[in-house]
């Protein structure tokens, strides 16, 4: 599957949303005030148009589903979503094939990707709002199925005819983690065949087709966030022998064409509200949100957001 194929139509506020992506932009920064934020949405003006989000391809069901449509109800606003692999998006953003106003990344490093002249400066600053724990997802109906939910997963991956699925780690921060996971435990576990799961390509699919690949039983298991895995009502176990995480961020994109929905957005994400979508949806927020800003991310030097909203 193209990056391109990845695109989906959203449907939110009761009619499909078919937005052509432009590259005139309008200068915005990404801080946005939280001390009125309300713990309710339900007070705030409705308002029109929609906004751009080129989301991680794991936020994918969470943001159809979920996120896209709360926010259209909170705000009258409507979402236009793009998702794919964060590293993927960050490359489309950057080489200007693709544009919009809301980044969401699975990890903060992508955004460096995006700061300064030379990359086009499309991020000052980013916020580092959610935590969500990678996973082995499975198929139910698997042969395999009972073998993961009495064993070590690691025993079992590694077994004749046992079909694993990840993404591309070229693409995506979590084909990174996934072959930090088999390498991992691979040494410490002194189990050299997981070595070759994680340099094998034969076994990387695209991560917005990995979900239903796996639903469809073309997989026994496929590494996975757990929000995607709470999303897609996937059966999953724990990664047991190792503790790696998506980091979920989120920028306004300079020069985005819609920054009163942008900044809406982000407003909307960081309220008791959106967290407590996340929540029920496998990310654990992070209250405040860390932000990072272009300037001093080279000396790794973070601030947080003031806020008064409450979990």
């Amino acid at each position: 599957m193209s990056l391109n194929s990845a695109l989906h139509r959203v449907i939110f506020g009761h009619k499909v949303i078919e937005r052509l992506l432009i590259t005139s932009f309008i200068g915005v920064g990404l801080v946005v005030p939280l001390a009125s934020a309300s713990s309710s949405a339900a007070n705030q003006k409705k308002s029109a148009g929609a906004v751009d989000v080129l989301y991680a391809g794991s936020f994918l069901d969470l943001m159809e589903q979920h996120l896209g449509p709360a926010f259209h109800e909170a705000t009258g606003y409507t979402v236009s979503g793009y998702s794919a692999g964060s590293s993927a998006l960050a490359s489309e953003i950057s080489g200007k094939t693709l544009a919009g106003d809301v980044f969401i990344s699975a990890s903060p490093t992508v955004n460096t990707s995006l700061e300064g002249a030379s990359n086009g400066n499309w991020v000052s600053s980013y916020s580092e709002f959610g935590l969500s724990p990678l996973v082995l997802g499975y198929y139910p109906k698997s042969k395999f199925a009972k073998d993961l939910l009495t064993k070590p997963w690691y025993d079992v991956v590694d077994l004749p005819g046992f079909l694993l699925g990840r993404t591309d780690p070229v693409t995506d921060p979590k084909g990174v983690l996934a072959v930090d996971a088999l390498e991992g435990v691979a040494l410490t576990h002194d189990i050299p065949a997981l070595n070759g799961l994680a340099t094998s390509t034969s076994n990387v699919f695209e991560e917005t087709a990995l979900v239903g690949d796996l639903q469809a039983g073309q997989l026994d298991a496929g590494f996975f966030y757990g929000v995607e895995a709470s999303a897609a009502h996937l059966k999953s176990v724990p990664l047991t022998g190792t503790d790696l995480a998506a980091q979920y961020t989120v920028a306004i994109l300079n020069r985005a064409p819609h920054e009163a929905a942008a900044k809406a957005f982000v407003k909307f994400l960081f309220s008791a509200d959106g967290r407590s979508i996340l929540k029920k949806y496998g990310v654990t927020p992070l209250v405040p949100p860390v932000v990072t800003k272009a300037s001093a991310a080279a000396s790794t030097t973070t601030t947080t957001f003031a806020t008064t909203t409450t979990s």
